[in-house]
């Protein structure tokens, strides 16, 4: 159970916030704030430091042990990694040494990825709970009971935390109260973590179907049925929504309407990334796909020795992922060439997180790694 359990993780903890995540114009911070970023879809314009032509020169920063499995993305926010542990703990930890800063006990294991907003921490928890943490000290600002565990990852947007629950209900709560502002029934089980873009909540479901949510209201504005069930979280880029299941699926992301699907013979639990007209994502017969996002041709795959549940992150032309063959990969974005890779100590189910030139990820040996040039 432990196993599985570590898997749907992988898939369902991902998501972005839209309204904090804005940035000013002129300016681009590389943080990696939530599951998705700050976009929708995994990718960091924002990272200058690594670059095609170094990442092979990657080595350990730093890597902090747990009590047990860390299969949730970290999120790096002002100097700080925020990440969950199947040891029922949220920690925090400064980016530069890994030392940690505080940790919080919930009832049950952590597998949802937090998302960072406005100087709190979201997060939920199997115990069935959201909780919302002061990011700097870890003190308990509010909690709220879904009817089962809390897998998928929270996220942010325009002062609204949305999140999916066990019980098959996605919740829009005050993201400065905790107060259910409105809760929608959307299948019977929710694995994938919701997606926010331009008002509309998008959400997978172990039914197969693809939900479309007013962000407002919560009302349903369309369905897709994909034919097998969803547990990848949605990527949202121009106009598009991107998800795995059976197979790669684009949909309009106004109507539901399919656009392309992408054919790969195996099921897709990891999340899509989207970066400069290419989705990419990660699949259980072990391989890394870049397609054509306006087509869904397939430009290059790169296959690993296992399956991958962890969704890529994409950075200056480097795609980041993880493998159940114990081991992290940065792969060419242009060709799906490998740049470099590192081996931990188990299966790395984990989505990497990239920031300010390091490379933050979980493993199901227990500890969090910290990748940089130095």
């Amino acid at each position: 159970m432990k196993r599985i359990s570590i898997v749907v993780l992988i898939l369902c903890a991902r998501f972005v916030s839209v309204a904090w995540g804005q940035q000013t114009a002129g300016t681009c911070v590389s943080k990696w704030a939530q599951f998705h970023k700050y976009n929708m879809r995994r990718s960091n314009p924002c990272e200058k430091v690594l670059k095609v032509n170094n990442v092979g020169e990657l080595r350990l920063k730093w890597s902090y042990a747990t009590a047990d499995q860390v299969d949730p993305s970290p999120a790096v926010a002002n100097g700080v990694v925020y990440v969950g542990s199947e040891d029922s703990k949220v920690y925090a930890l400064k980016a530069s040494t890994g030392a940690k800063l505080w940790s919080y006990t919930t009832e049950n294991g952590v597998y949802s990825s937090p998302a960072v907003a406005n100087g709190v921490v979201y997060i939920g928890s199997r115990d069935g709970n959201v909780y919302a943490l002061n990011a700097g000290t870890g003190a308990k600002l509010w909690i709220f009971t879904t009817g089962g565990e809390v897998n998928p990852s929270p996220v942010v947007a325009n002062g609204v935390v949305y999140v999916g629950s066990y019980d098959g209900n996605v919740y829009a709560l005050n993201a400065s109260t905790g107060a259910l502002l409105w809760r929608s029934h959307a299948g019977y089980e929710q694995w994938s973590s919701p997606a926010v873009a331009s008002g509309v909540v998008y959400v997978g479901e172990v039914d197969g179907k693809v939900y479309a949510l007013d962000a407002s209201t919560g009302v349903l504005l369309w369905t897709h049925n994909t034919g097998d069930a969803v547990y990848s979280s949605p990527a949202v880029a121009n106009g598009v929504v991107y998800v795995g299941s059976n197979k790669v699926h684009a949909l309009n992301a106004s109507t539901g309407a399919l656009l392309w699907s992408y054919n790969n013979n195996t099921c897709v639990w990891g999340s899509p990334a989207v970066a400069k007209g290419v989705v990419y994502v990660g699949c259980l017969d072990g391989n890394i796909y870049a397609l054509n996002a306006s087509t869904g041709a397939k430009l290059w795959s790169y296959r690993t020795g296992s399956s991958v549940y962890s969704s890529p992150a994409v950075a200056n032309g480097v795609v980041y992922v993880g493998s159940e063959d114990r081991k992290v990969y940065a792969l060419k974005a242009s060709t799906g060439a490998k740049l470099w890779s590192y081996t931990a100590g188990s299966y790395v189910n984990s989505s990497p997180a990239v920031a300010n030139g390091v490379v933050y990820v979980g493993s199901s040996d227990g500890k969090v790694y910290a990748f940089g040039l130095k």
